[in-house]
């Protein structure tokens, strides 16, 4: 199979797991202190991916310099464009029982779907990169990404059942985005293909900030909306569960 193939079949793996998350969450009953344990699980997982597989690899392909700058960007413009979304009523895109309606902020619905968009794309561009590295797929990258999608996936739907929107509405968007994920995974890999060390590491670095904004302004607030005891053990199980894949 071709590597173009590949990579663009990995992202959409990837990206599946929000449809799964979201049909859990839109069907059924789960708990918000449930959802707020699997949300705090799913950010657990990120984090390790991005501490040990996203910026250590950055670091390794171009030093210190092109990460810190790729990093800082990316937190940068994920910080700015959620700013500009949250105006119009996607702040809470992936909280599970505060989302507003359509009739209660219009144009939510389309910033929610933008938000999605915003949180996925440098996931999947990472994936469809690591196949430049050695020809192989990073797996600890695609399954922590997998393992944070479903809860991520559930707690929005969840929410935006709540909210009042339609089940075409949701199922629609996280169908839209799983594809989406699949043509961005690509898109790292074919665009990136050939770049210099440095610049690869400034992308990925780019990404890897991206995410950690991403994973503190809307998977740790709504890991600890319902805040039981348990929930930090919880976040250091997804940490180490990613952390050995990356060892295994």
């Amino acid at each position: 199979m071709p590597d173009w193939l590949q990579a663009g079949g990995w992202g959409l793996l990837a990206g599946s797991a929000l449809l799964l998350g979201a049909l859990l969450g839109y069907f059924t009953p789960v708990p918000r202190r449930v959802i707020a344990s699997i949300m705090a699980f799913g950010a657990g997982v990120l984090l390790s991916a991005v501490s040990f597989e996203l910026i250590a690899e950055a670091h390794d392909q171009g030093g210190l310099g092109p990460t810190a700058i790729g990093a800082a960007g990316g937190a940068l413009a994920y910080t700015g464009a959620n700013v500009l979304l949250a105006r119009r009523g996607a702040r809470h895109r992936k909280r599970s029982g505060e989302q507003p309606s359509e009739q209660e902020q219009p144009g939510s619905g389309s910033a929610i779907a933008v938000g999605a968009l915003l949180d996925g794309v440098p996931e999947s561009v990472v994936i469809g990169a690591s196949l430049l590295a050695g020809g192989a797929v990073s797996l600890v990258t695609v399954v922590a990404v997998f393992l944070s999608n479903v809860p991520e996936g559930l707690s929005s739907a969840a929410g935006m059942r709540q909210a009042g929107r339609t089940r075409r509405y949701v199922f629609t968007l996280w169908a839209g985005i799983a594809l989406i994920s699949g043509a961005s995974s690509l898109a790292g890999y074919t665009l990136l293909g050939g770049a210099p060390p440095e610049v690869l590491a400034a992308i990925t670095a780019l990404a890897a900030g991206a995410i950690l904004a991403m994973i503190t302004d809307t998977m740790v607030p709504e890991a600890f909306e319902d805040a039981h005891l348990l929930v930090g053990l919880i976040t250091v199980a997804g940490f180490l569960t990613a952390f050995a894949l990356s060892h295994a």
